[in-house]
């Protein structure tokens, strides 16, 4: 009997009719049974959209993760170029916009709202305050660890690269940015530079000078402390693929040794 195309878009399932009886068969015609060793074929006629988030990235390497596991081994060339720069594009804006949020949110956070604002909060509230323009990182950064579970066949593995690519590049270039903001930023703040500046608002000039010498000294733990964990954000994804596939990989040696007999 002949391979037939399910709904899904691709071959591997050989279905009965309800009218056809197969010998030695108990399904009496009524069921179908998948074929590992069927050709791929592509019925897939939608026009490409491309994907805007982090949860289109998933979805889309799902449909290819669930179509190597149900089909032959698809060739590199079926993600085409302009599927790979769209996974590239969206990992680049995550790590953008992450990025910017938390240039924007540490300086108000630790620079103003907890010395200034809370003054002396306990741990808790210096906790949650200070983690605070780390959420988005954090979050995203384990919604990209979670991709690792499909990184299984060629095409999964190229999707996956390229999104992780984008995301490591721009988070790795933010890491560097905000280092070296930082250290240009304490090198040029001599007393006299910062008492000009604060000039600027006369009636808070002294006010301002004390309150940013006072807080100067703890500028650069601070910068590298956030340059660090933007950073590991950039390759703690890629790790995690890695780690997960080594593992995998490793259960498959095991398991095929246990089969065979052989160490």
């Amino acid at each position: 009997m002949s391979n037939s195309i399910n709904s899904s878009g691709f071959s591997g399932y050989k279905g009965g009719s309800s009218g056809s009886s197969n010998s030695g068969s108990s399904s009496g015609g009524r069921g179908g049974s998948y074929s590992p060793n069927a050709t791929f074929i592509n019925t897939d006629s939608r026009q490409y959209v491309k994907p805007r988030s982090i949860i289109n990235v998933i979805s889309d390497i799902q449909h290819y993760c669930m179509a190597e596991k149900l089909g032959k081994a698809l060739p590199a060339e079926f993600l085409t170029l302009e599927n790979s720069l769209g996974f590239f594009g969206v990992g680049a804006k995550s790590g953008l916009t992450e990025g910017l949020f938390l240039l924007l949110l540490l300086p108000a956070v630790e620079f103003y709202l907890v010395p200034f604002v809370l003054k002396s909060p306990c741990l808790f509230l210096k906790t949650m305050f200070g983690s605070f323009p780390f959420l988005p990182v954090i979050a995203n950064t384990f919604l990209c660890a979670y991709i690792s579970q499909y990184f299984v066949g060629v095409v999964t593995r190229k999707a996956i690269n390229a999104f992780f690519t984008g995301r490591m590049l721009v988070l790795v270039v933010k890491s560097f940015i905000i280092y070296v903001f930082y250290t240009l930023l304490t090198g040029l703040s001599t007393p006299e530079r910062v008492w000009q500046l604060a000039q600027y608002s006369s009636k808070n000039a002294e006010a301002i000078y004390y309150g940013y010498m006072t807080m100067l000294p703890n500028i650069m733990p601070i910068a590298t402390r956030c340059s660090l964990f933007v950073l590991v954000a950039a390759i703690f994804p890629y790790g995690s693929v890695f780690l997960m596939d080594m593992w995998r990989r490793s259960k498959i040696r095991r398991n095929h040794a246990r089969i065979t007999g052989k160490s």
